[in-house]
């Protein structure tokens, strides 16, 4: 198995709802309308590829200057670790520079595994949750 890496290849609606789907990823999947407009409205997106089946997704939103936030880190939990979500971050971090910080928010079941990709835990964050 060899795994590709696409840079802003924006794949199709039904085919990111049922990577989150198949992630394990919190995403309105039954609102493909919805995911489209997440997936069209990013100026990031980071995709891995086995063949033609997508297992792996980043998106991002960023200034490529200052400040990006990773809005979608997801891969197939057939393809939980090999390496891909450090691949998918690592690509981010490339696309970006250093100049940019890159800023998540985790499920609270992930929040072990952002470390060992080299985020930081921080304690200054705010948030207005989505109503919908």
């Amino acid at each position: 198995m060899v795994i590709t890496y696409k840079l802003n290849n924006k794949p199709e609606a039904h085919l990111v709802a049922e990577l989150f789907k198949s992630s394990g990823i919190r995403r309105p999947t039954e609102d493909l309308n919805r995911v489209k407009k997440m997936i069209e409205h990013a100026n990031l997106i980071v995709t891995a590829w086995d063949g033609d089946k997508l297992v792996g997704f980043a998106r991002g939103l960023t200034d490529y200057a200052y400040c990006t936030y990773l809005s979608d880190l997801a891969v197939d939990k057939e393809y939980h670790k090999q390496g891909i979500g450090q691949e998918l971050v690592s690509e981010v971090q490339k696309q970006i520079s250093e100049e940019s910080m890159l800023l998540l928010l985790s499920a609270p079941e992930s929040m072990d595994y952002y470390p060992k990709l080299g985020f930081e835990i921080i304690n200054n964050a705010f948030i207005i949750h989505r109503k919908k």
